[in-house]
C-alpha cells in the first residue's frame, strides 16, 4: 500500500469552555517542512506539538493551524494600570495645549501597546490531553486522504511497470533478428570495401563474435526485469515511507535502459527504448508524491 504526500485533516472538539480546532495541509516534500500556527495557550507545548506531527506525517511540505475557541465567557484580559497611568499624564497635557476635548483620552489609552494584554492562563494537564487526541485525529483524517490518493497513485505506477515489461518483451523478440542484420551488415561492408576473396572467413568470424558480444544488451535486460521485480516487492510491503527506496529503485532501471539504447544500433529497439524511457517517466513524477 502506497501513500501519498498530499492531504487534508480536520478536527474540532469542545471540553468545558474551549473549542479545540486543528487542521493540517500536506504537500509533496523531500523531508518534513512543518509551518505552524498556534495559539498563545499552546506555545508552551509547541515542542510537543511538533513531535507529534513529525510522527504522524513523516515527509511532506506540511501546514498546521491551531486554534482555540472560548465559549460564553470572552477571553480573560489583564489591565497594566501603572501603563496606562503613565500614558495619560502627557496625553493629558498634550491635550490640554491643544485645547482638545479629553473624554475620549481613556477609549485612546486602552489602544496603546501592552496596556491590555492577554492573561496568562494555561491549559491544564487535562487540556492538554483532550487537544493531543484532537491533533491526533486531524493527522488521522489526513492520512485517510493520503492513502486513498496512494491507491491511484500505486495502480498508475503497476501500470508504468507494465508498459516497461511489455517493450522489453518486444525488444527480447527482436534480439535475434537483431544480431543477424549486425552480422550481415558488416560482411556486406567487407565485401564491398575488401572483396570477398581478400578477407579471411575464420578471422572475421571470430571479430564478428567479439563485437557482436561487445554489444550484447542480454544482461542489462535481465538486471531490468529484476528491477521490475523488486519495485513490486517493495510496493507490497507493508512500510509506510518508502518514496524515496521506489525512487532509488527506478534510478537502477534508468541505468538499463540508457544501457540498452546505447547498445543497441537497431532502429526498432530504439523505438521501444525510447517507450520505455516515456513510461519511466511518468513513474518518476509519480514517485515524487510518494510518502
Amino acid at each position: 500500500m502506497l501513500y501519498s504526500m498530499t492531504g487534508y485533516g480536520r478536527s474540532e472538539q469542545t471540553l468545558g469552555d474551549k473549542t479545540y480546532l486543528a487542521e493540517v495541509r500536506s504537500l509533496n516534500g523531500k523531508q518534513f517542512d512543518l509551518r505552524l500556527s498556534l495559539p498563545a495557550l499552546l506555545k508552551p507545548y509547541e515542542f510537543e506539538v511538533r513531535n507529534i506531527l513529525n510522527e504522524g506525517l513523516q515527509r511532506g511540505s506540511v501546514e498546521c493551524t491551531i486554534t482555540i475557541k472560548h465559549n460564553g465567557a470572552g477571553k480573560p484580559v489583564s489591565i497594566n494600570t501603572d501603563l496606562a497611568k503613565a500614558y495619560f499624564e502627557p496625553v493629558a497635557r498634550l491635550a490640554d495645549e491643544l485645547k482638545l476635548e479629553t473624554g475620549d483620552i481613556l477609549s485612546t489609552i486602552l489602544k496603546l501597546p501592552d496596556v491590555i494584554t492577554p492573561s496568562t492562563e494555561m491549559l491544564t494537564d487535562d487540556e492538554w490531553k483532550f487537544f493531543e487526541t484532537v491533533l491526533k485525529e486531524a493527522i488521522a483524517d489526513l492520512n485517510a486522504h493520503r492513502m486513498d490518493e496512494g491507491k491511484s497513485i500505486e495502480a498508475d505506477l503497476l501500470l508504468r511497470i507494465a508498459n516497461i515489461e511489455k517493450n522489453q518483451a518486444d525488444i527480447a523478440a527482436m534480439e535475434p533478428q537483431r544480431r543477424i542484420k549486425i552480422r550481415e551488415g558488416l560482411v556486406k561492408v567487407m565485401e564491398e570495401h575488401v572483396g570477398k576473396e581478400n578477407y579471411d572467413a575464420n578471422r572475421l568470424e571470430q571479430e564478428l563474435i567479439y563485437y557482436i558480444e561487445k554489444i550484447d544488451i542480454s544482461e542489462e535486460q535481465v538486471r531490468l526485469k529484476n528491477h521490475c521485480d523488486y519495485f513490486r516487492l517493495v510496493l507490497a510491503e507493508k512500510e509506510i515511507s518508502k518514496g524515496k527506496k521506489l525512487s532509488f529503485i527506478l534510478q537502477e532501471f534508468g541505468r538499463e535502459i540508457n544501457t540498452t539504447g546505447s547498445k543497441a544500433y537497431d532502429s526498432a529497439i530504439q523505438k521501444s527504448v525510447i517507450l520505455m524511457k516515456d513510461e519511466l517517466e511518468k513513474a518518476k513524477e509519480q514517485i515524487l508524491n510518494v510518502l
